[in-house]
């Protein structure tokens, strides 16, 4: 198998997710269609990839002479529940390392997987492995904000529970690169995520990062930024380690489950919020769709030498469709290769 020029070409891992092919390849077959130039590589069992194409009228003697859709047949899958050591070490014959093995082969130009996020971020690390000058890998993902057509990336959702201040300062770098690179924004506004916008809140390695940032003149660097001010559009990148970004997403995730459940109760039991709904349902329509975290799936894994998107494992359809989009549009703005520059230019401090 070599890399078809024509196409941009995606190794997809069907097995992964709580459902895996009866979402993924739904949604390949989405991202095709909607796509004409692009290819996937459907990395999976065989016999089931082949059952679930069926099934959306794709036939083995269609799927034989389609140019957009191949199979990569494997054996094993790395289970949702899976240590990432164990799935490191014994299922290098499955969907997941086997899309990796693609994108590190130069047969694919990036990785989309909705399967076990500790499993993926290892066996990225070890497939890929990292850039010249990063010494970690982050997750990366937008986030929408106040204004309905901005959002904002945050960074790290997960990857490194604690980092230090280079780590950190590397991070924003990166964070930059995929702001003005994606988003197309010249000057993108960097933030540390911090208990205080005070200059003297916060611990000595964020204290650190911050005058690390500072001092980098190609970096917007705007200062501390608070949790509550997460949606405000007053940054365009929002940098903290793993563990405060997992745990603050997860909070957000929380608190907007919460919101959406006490408004359909109010609606239900009350005629005039009913009355009211029905006067404004053109305008709530718009407001969650922009809040719908469907277009906002696929974290990023950056910083290493290959594209890889990571979807959220309870992902439907639409959402791992928005993952496949956002792993396009970083390998048509080439944001590994961006980052690599930025860091040979000088934008890490000596």
């Amino acid at each position: 198998m070599s890399l078809n020029k024509e196409f941009l070409t995606l190794a997809l891992d069907v097995m992964g997710g709580d459902k895996g092919p009866l979402i993924t390849i739904p949604s390949a077959v989405m991202a095709i269609n909607h796509l004409p130039n692009l290819h996937l590589i459907l990395c999976g069992d065989e016999n089931i990839i082949t059952t679930e194409l069926a099934r959306l009228n794709i036939s083995e003697q269609t799927l034989a002479h389609h140019k957009q859709l191949s199979i990569f047949s494997t054996s094993e899958v790395v289970e949702m529940d899976e240590k990432p050591a164990f799935a490191l070490r014994t299922k290098k014959n499955s969907s997941m390392r086997k899309a990796l093995d693609l994108v590190n082969d130069g047969k694919a130009q990036a990785c989309v997987s909705a399967g076990n996020t500790g499993a993926l971020l290892s066996m990225a690390h070890f497939v890929l492995k990292t850039l010249p000058g990063v010494e970690r890998p982050a997750l990366i993902s937008s986030l929408p904000t106040h204004d309905d057509d901005k959002h904002v990336f945050m960074l790290d959702l997960g990857a490194n529970v604690f980092c230090d201040s280079h780590v950190l300062y590397q991070f924003g770098v990166m964070g930059s690169v995929m702001a003005k690179q994606v988003d197309g924004i010249n000057n993108p506004r960097i933030a540390l995520l911090n208990m205080g916008e005070e200059a003297i809140k916060g611990s000595d390695h964020i204290k650190q990062a911050a005058l690390e940032l500072s001092e980098n003149k190609d970096i917007n660097y705007i200062g501390f930024i608070e949790g509550g001010d997460i949606f405000s559009n007053k940054a365009d990148v929002i940098v903290c380690d793993g563990f405060v970004g997992n745990v603050a997403l997860k909070t957000c995730e929380g608190v907007a489950r919460l919101v959406y459940k006490k408004s359909n109760v109010l609606i239900k039991t009350n005629i005039l919020a009913k009355m009211l709904t029905f006067l404004i349902k053109p305008s709530l329509k718009k407001s969650f769709k922009s809040m719908n975290p469907d277009q906002y799936n696929g974290a990023s894994l950056i910083g290493l030498r290959g594209i890889v998107v990571k979807s959220h494992g309870n992902a439907n359809s639409s959402a791992f469709f928005s993952a496949i989009m956002e792993a396009v549009k970083e390998v048509e703005r080439q944001v590994p290769e961006k980052i690599k520059r930025s860091l040979e230019q000088g934008l890490s401090p000596q």
